[in-house]
């Protein structure tokens, strides 16, 4: 049996890739069922599912580097002829099913892949070469576009898998030739066979419906995509927050989370000459449910971490001292029901009335409560370091 295909039958590279990419999907795919199902309750749960996720994604990305050598091999290399050149129809919608396999398993892998690149979070791919992939930045909204695009195109490879197996079966099982064979045992066609007409009609379809699919993943789905936090102006103070950001860092199964809290507000009342010994006092108001942590927001906003239901808000009450290197903002720290006193040193430039100010703090998130089940550092470090910078004016 020959490697290459002919007009009589498919060649031994293009049924390794047939076979290969079918073993891979009826992995990847039921993979990623159980890995979404699993729960992680406990730190032996989440590294469980960070561990079957890992696998999954690692599957998808040889899916997809399976998928495009198979596409290349099948427009480099001749079509066997089919055994029913008469049967236009049925020749047309086996066509557009491999079209759409084609596509499935380019565009399915990925979105998959553009999602894990651009958020932060637990369940690296298993290889050498990074996390990140090229002009994809980290980002929630492309994440969301990315996941939505990854759910409706895994409903479309699903629906070309299905037909393709039902046209397989029709043809053993109803039919009673040799189509199934050909691509199991290698059988020859007739000799002479008659070539069907070429044409593009079915790709472009294939092409229309993934891209009718991506419409439908691009439709707006709940709350829209907070990209700019929101700063409320608190009329209290002398300085009027007029942009910032509060971000915090954790680590989960040995990376980096970054995230951010879009809703906060502060009150600041800021002198630059201090009264006995104080130039202020800065109450700030975190809204706990606007926080986005990359692919872990899910679970830092459930019951067992921040619990946004039950504390929607965290305030850190403060009076502004001099510090050696600056200031620092010296208070407590309310959150998740528990006071616990906290530093920030920050360091602040004034400019006629606008000031511009950098912090950094470090918490111990038990000190809050906050992943009690989670009673080691093997999936939830236990150190969470905040970072603040804002602009305001004077008012």
């Amino acid at each position: 049996m020959s490697a290459r295909n002919s007009h009589r039958s498919y060649g031994r590279v293009a049924r390794l890739f047939h076979w290969t990419t079918a073993a891979l999907i009826l992995l990847a795919a039921p993979l990623g069922i159980i890995a979404n199902r699993l729960p992680y309750d406990t730190a032996q749960s989440l590294a469980f599912k960070a561990q079957v996720f890992s696998l999954h994604k690692t599957l998808g990305v040889v899916v997809f580097f399976v998928a495009l050598g198979r596409i290349l091999w099948a427009l480099l290399e001749a079509h066997p002829a089919p055994l029913h050149p008469e049967r236009r129809l049925e020749l047309w919608v086996a066509r557009l099913v491999h079209w759409m396999l084609y596509i499935s398993l380019v565009a399915v892998p990925l979105t998959g892949w553009v999602h894990h690149a651009a958020v932060t979070g637990f369940a690296p791919i298993w290889w050498p070469f990074g996390q990140g992939l090229p002009f994809v930045p980290q980002s929630e909204a492309v994440a969301q576009a990315a996941g939505s695009a990854h759910w409706v195109f895994t409903k479309l490879m699903i629906v070309s898998i299905i037909l393709h197996i039902a046209g397989a079966l029709k043809h053993h099982v109803i039919d009673r030739d040799d189509t199934l064979r050909r691509m199991t045992l290698g059988t020859l066609a007739p000799a002479n066979p008659v070539p069907a007409r070429r044409t593009a009609l079915p790709l472009l379809t294939a092409a229309a419906l993934f891209g009718l699919g991506a419409g439908v993943a691009a439709l707006p789905r709940g709350e829209p995509i907070t990209t700019t936090p929101t700063v409320a102006a608190a009329p209290a103070g002398n300085w009027q927050v007029s942009a910032g950001t509060l971000t915090i860092g954790v680590t989960q199964m040995g990376q980096t989370v970054t995230g951010s809290f879009a809703n906060w507000s502060a009150d600041i009342t800021f002198n630059e000459v201090a009264t006995e010994g104080r130039h202020g006092t800065v109450t700030v108001t975190i809204d706990t449910g606007s926080l986005a942590l990359g692919s872990i927001t899910a679970q830092a906003k459930s019951a067992d971490f921040f619990d946004v239901a039950a504390f929607p808000q965290a305030v850190f009450t403060a009076d502004i001292l001099p510090a050696a290197s600056g200031y620092e903002a010296t208070g407590t720290l309310t959150l998740r029901g528990a006071e616990v006193p906290v530093t920030l040193p920050f360091t602040l430039t004034i400019d006629g009335d606008t000031a511009t100010m950098t912090g950094q703090t470090s918490l111990d998130r038990r000190d809050f409560g906050i992943g009690a089940s989670y009673g080691d550092e093997s999936s939830v470090g236990f150190g969470v370091v905040v970072d603040v910078d804002l602009t305001a004016n004077r008012s």
